[in-house]
């Protein structure tokens, strides 16, 4: 089932008003500011250049002199992965970001969702999110390493990875294709930026299914700055860990038991998510709950004017 967080016209038309706070993706609240730019970006197409400086600077942040490619958004890379290999049989450590799972059936690709690592060993192609979505789990790198040398390929998907740059495969990623959001920490979703990262022949591969100009030449010029702003990572990475200490904070006072989550959003175990979503619908404010469990809520973290009204709505 492809359903996600982001849809706040579901809010407006059940609960009406304009102003509300959107805490149903993991998308940070207080964005990097976004610079002036040179009007070649909107005017020319993307040269090889300016994609090489992207890369680079990629290659910078995520410490990693993998092999890479820019995509529309990790979510590109998620549609193009099940065209890599010949169908056969998938493996996905589950519950996580559902795109994965139907991305591959939608492809023709038998799809078995399994609950630990272990599980995953034999399958054609399996994949770990990792820092997982919704819950927060976390695997160890040098665990992923060795899963890759028993599946056909391992994805990893680190689109929550970069307030916890020591659980990246990136540094070492051998066989594993590694995929990277933009849009999530930077908080510029709507830019549609996003990376991929592995071996030469995978990448090319996937190169070549994007097309030649996959990335805006404004993404790319917005994401080559943002991406070498190491000040602006640092204080961002220091403002969500101080957040989501509040926010766990909060939702105790509300009755809700964490489950987890990562810096940029929590997921709590509540009496009737259903209720739990409504009351903060009350106050404007947007939550994700899940078709599978009747308890979870998912928050993302609030921008720091935004926090008054979350705590009239939690207390």
């Amino acid at each position: 089932m492809r359903d996600h967080g982001g849809n706040i016209d579901t809010a407006k038309e059940r609960f009406g008003g304009s102003d509300w706070i959107d805490l149903s993706t993991g998308i940070n609240r207080a964005p990097y500011p976004l610079p002036d730019l040179p009007p070649e970006v909107w005017t020319q197409l993307p040269t090889a250049s300016a994609k090489a400086a992207l890369l680079a600077a990629a290659g910078e942040a995520f410490a990693t002199a993998a092999p890479g490619v820019a995509l529309a958004g990790a979510q590109a890379a998620i549609q193009l992965v099940p065209h890599l290999l010949p169908r056969g049989r998938a493996r996905v450590l589950a519950p996580t970001y559902n795109e994965h799972g139907a991305s591959l059936r939608a492809a023709g690709w038998a799809v078995e969702e399994v609950a630990t690592l272990e599980a995953l060993a034999g399958a054609d192609l399996a994949v770990v999110v990792n820092p997982n979505n919704p819950d927060g789990q976390r695997h160890a790198p040098a665990a992923l390493r060795a899963l890759a040398d028993r599946v056909g390929l391992l994805v990893v998907d680190e689109s929550f990875g970069d307030a916890d740059p020591e659980l990246s495969l990136l540094r070492d990623p051998g066989p594993a294709l590694v995929l990277r959001s933009f849009g999530k920490f930077w908080g510029l979703a709507g830019l549609r930026l996003g990376f991929a990262f592995g071996p030469e022949a995978l990448i090319a591969r996937l190169a070549e299914m994007a097309g030649p100009w996959p990335v805006s030449g404004a993404a790319i010029e917005i994401g080559r700055r943002a991406l070498v702003d190491r000040a602006w990572h640092a204080a961002t990475v220091a403002r969500l860990a101080e957040d989501v200490t509040r926010l766990d904070a909060l939702a105790a006072v509300a009755g809700w038991r964490l489950v987890g989550g990562t810096a940029l959003f929590r997921s709590y175990e509540t009496p009737d998510a259903i209720a739990a979503q409504e009351r903060l619908a009350g106050h404007r404010i947007w939550s994700r709950i899940f078709p599978w469990s009747p308890g979870w809520i998912r928050l993302g973290l609030p921008a720091p004017a935004e926090w008054a009204r979350l705590e009239a709505a939690l207390g």
